[in-house]
C-alpha cells in the first residue's frame, strides 16, 4: 500500500517523499480526493511527504471548488508566476541566443515586442521560451 511505503520511507528510513505533479490542472476529482487520501493517512502530526502541484493558473479555480476544501487546507505554500516582466523579456531573448551561439542579436525591438505580446500577456503562455528555443538549427 503507498500510504505504509511512505510512512515507512519516513519513519524508518529518515527519507520524506516529494511528489511533484506537473500540468496538475488536468487531474480529475478521483485522483485529487486520491491525494488528499494519502495526505491525511494515519501520519498524524507527521509530515511525511510534500506534495507539489504544479500548473496553469485554472489549477487554483478547480482547487477554490468546496469539494477540494480539504485538500486546500493541506497547502502551506501557494505561488502563481505572472510570467516576464516587460523589461525582462529582451535580457532573456539574448540569453536564448547567446546559447545558440550568436554574440548579439538577430532580432530588433520590434520583433522582441511582438514575441512578447504573441502570448496576450497570459501569464500561462510559456512566452517567450516556446517561441525562441534554445536549438541551434531554429536560430539561424
Amino acid at each position: 500500500m503507498i500510504q505504509e511505503r511512505v510512512y515507512y520511507l519516513y519513519k524508518e528510513k529518515k527519507q520524506p517523499l516529494i511528489l511533484a505533479i506537473d500540468e496538475a490542472q488536468y487531474l480529475n476529482y478521483n485522483i485529487l480526493r486520491d491525494l488528499k487520501m494519502l495526505m491525511n493517512y494515519r501520519y498524524d502530526s507527521l509530515n511525511c511527504f510534500s506534495l507539489v502541484l504544479i500548473g496553469e493558473p485554472y489549477l487554483n479555480h478547480i482547487l477554490e471548488k468546496q469539494v477540494h476544501e480539504a485538500l486546500r487546507q493541506q497547502i502551506t505554500v501557494h505561488y502563481n508566476y505572472e510570467g516576464l516582466s516587460d523589461q525582462a523579456v529582451p535580457d532573456y531573448i539574448q540569453h536564448k541566443l547567446e546559447l545558440t551561439g550568436r554574440s548579439r542579436s538577430i532580432l530588433g525591438g520590434d520583433a522582441v515586442s511582438a514575441i512578447h505580446g504573441y502570448g496576450g500577456q497570459c501569464p500561462e503562455d510559456r512566452q517567450p521560451n516556446d517561441r525562441c528555443p534554445d536549438d541551434r538549427g531554429t536560430a539561424g
